[in-house]
C-alpha cells in the first residue's frame, strides 16, 4: 500500500534543523499551527510510519476480525486484522474493491469463511484475495489482482500488534532500541487495565506534544510535586537512536527500581523508569509495575488525542515510584502544552535553541521530522 498516490500537492515550505545542537534553531513556529504542514505530515510521515494497533490477544482463533481506523483524525484510513486458518494474522483493507463499501463494521468472528461484502455480495479469503462475484461473468482480465484487498505491513512484538501503510523503515530497525532493553521482561505477563486507561484532548499541535515528553528539563517545574521528588535530575540521561530515543529514569534513593539482570546493559544501575519514544507519535513507558502505553493521535493542525494505555504486571507496585499517580503528571503536560500552543501562534516568536543537555531528545526528533517531511534519508545519530 503506497502513501505516494495520495501525496499532497500544496507543499509547505521546507525547513531544516542544523545537525550541532549547540548552534541549532528549531523549526518554524507554523509547523504547529499551518495546515499546509499538517496536510503534509499525514503522507510524508504519519502514513510512512509503524502503528500500534492492537493486542494479538484479541484475534486468537481462526475468523477473529477486528476492525479499526488507522489514526483517525488524520490518516483515517478503514481497516481490519484477521486472523486465517493457518492462524496467519493479516492487516488488511476494510474497503470492498468494486465500489469501496466498508466490509467489516464489528468486532468478533466471521460466521463462515470467507468475507463478504453487503453491498453487491463481493467475496474474499480471510488472506484478502478475491474470491467471487457474480455479475463479472463477461467482465475481461477480471479478476486481477487490483481486485483483492490492499494488505498493510503487520508486524508483532510481544502482545502486540503494529501496522504501516508504506513504511520508511524495517519494523526490526524501529523497535530494536525497546528489544535490548526490556525483552528479558515476561510480556505476556503484561494485562490491560481497560479501567484505568484514558483518552485526553490536548489543544495544542501534537508535535508539541512529543517535544514536552522527549525532554526531562521541564521536570522540576513542570512536575516539581510528582516526577521530580522520585527522578535523580542529574542522573537522567536521553539516548538518541535512528527512528527511536530513551531517557533514562534513575530513581533517588529509596524509590521502587528495576531488578535487572546481570548481563543487562543498565545492570548496576537503580532504574525507576525506561521512556521510549518511537518515530512519529508512540511512546512506551516501562516500570516496574508494568507498561503505560501514549498513543498520540493528530486531530488538526492544533488539536491531538492523547490515548493513555495501561499493561499491568504488578498490581502492588503500581502506586508506587515514577509510575505512580500518571493522570495528574498528564494533567500537568497538557496545561504547559497547551499554553505553548498559545506562544507559538505569536507573531513576534518563530523559532528557538536547544539546550545540548537537556533537550536531545527534542532535536532528534525535530531533524526526523525535516528528514521525513523534506529530505531523502534519516539524520544519523551519534
Amino acid at each position: 500500500m503506497s502513501a505516494s498516490s495520495h501525496a499532497s500537492a500544496n507543499r509547505p515550505p521546507p525547513f531544516q534543523v542544523d545537525p550541532d545542537i549547540r548552534t541549532a534553531w528549531t523549526p518554524p513556529s507554523a509547523i504547529y499551527h499551518d495546515p499546509a504542514y499538517f496536510a503534509h505530515q499525514k503522507d510524508t510521515v504519519f502514513a510512512r510510519s509503524w502503528h500500534l494497533v492492537g493486542d494479538v490477544r484479541d484475534l486468537k482463533t481462526t475468523g477473529s476480525v477486528k476492525p479499526f481506523t488507522l489514526l483517525e483524525g488524520c490518516l483515517d484510513e478503514p481497516l481490519f486484522l484477521i486472523r486465517d486458518e493457518d492462524q496467519t494474522l493479516h492487516c488488511l483493507s476494510n474497503v470492498c474493491t468494486h465500489r469501496g463499501n466498508i466490509l467489516v463494521e464489528g468486532e468478533g468472528h466471521l460466521p463462515g469463511t470467507s468475507i463478504q461484502c453487503r453491498y453487491h455480495g463481493r467475496r474474499f479469503g480471510m488472506d484478502g484475495c478475491f474470491l467471487s462475484m457474480s455479475g463479472f461473468e463477461e467482465a475481461e482480465s477480471f479478476p486481477s489482482p487490483e481486485d483483492d484487498l490492499p494488505v498493510a505491513e503487520l508486524e508483532t512484538w510481544g502482545p502486540f500488534v503494529f501496522c504501516a501503510l508504506d513504511p520508511a523503515m524495517p519494523f526490526d530497525d524501529w523497535i530494536a532500541p525497546v528489544r535490548e532493553r526490556v525483552d528479558w521482561m515476561a510480556l505476556e505477563a503484561l494485562q490491560f487495565d481497560a479501567a484505568g486507561s484514558h483518552d485526553y484532548l490536548v489543544d495544542a499541535n501534537w508535535a508539541l506534544y512529543c517535544e514536552n515528553y522527549l525532554e526531562g528539563l521541564h521536570i522540576p517545574f513542570v512536575h516539581r510535586n510528582t516526577l521530580g521528588g522520585t527522578l535523580d535530575r542529574d542522573a537522567y540521561t536521553t539516548t538518541p537512536f535512528e527512528y527511536a530515543s530513551l531517557q533514562l529514569g534513575v530513581g533517588i534513593s529509596g524509590e521502587h527500581t528495576f531488578d535487572l539482570p546481570g548481563d543487562h546493559p543498565d545492570a548496576g544501575t537503580d532504574v525507576a523508569a525506561y521512556y521510549f519514544w518511537l518515530f512519529p507519535n508512540l511512546m512506551l513507558n516501562f516500570y516496574p509495575w508494568g507498561l503505560s502505553v501514549n498513543i498520540v493521535r493528530p486531530l488538526g493542525p492544533t488539536r491531538t488525542k492523547v490515548s493513555f494505555r495501561y499493561f499491568v504486571a504488578d498490581e502492588t507496585k503500581r502506586e508506587e515510584g515514577a509510575g505512580a499517580g500518571l493522570d495528574r503528571v498528564e494533567l500537568e503536560d497538557e496545561e504547559i502544552v497547551e499554553q505553548v500552543q498559545r506562544g507559538v501562534g505569536s507573531r513576534l516568536y518563530d523559532r528557538g535553541r536547544y539546550s545540548p543537555s537537556g533537550e536531545v531528545g527534542t532535536h532528534h526528533f525535530h531533524r526526523l521530522l525535516a528528514s521525513f517531511m523534506f529530505g531523502d534519508a534519516p539524520p544519523q545519530t551519534t
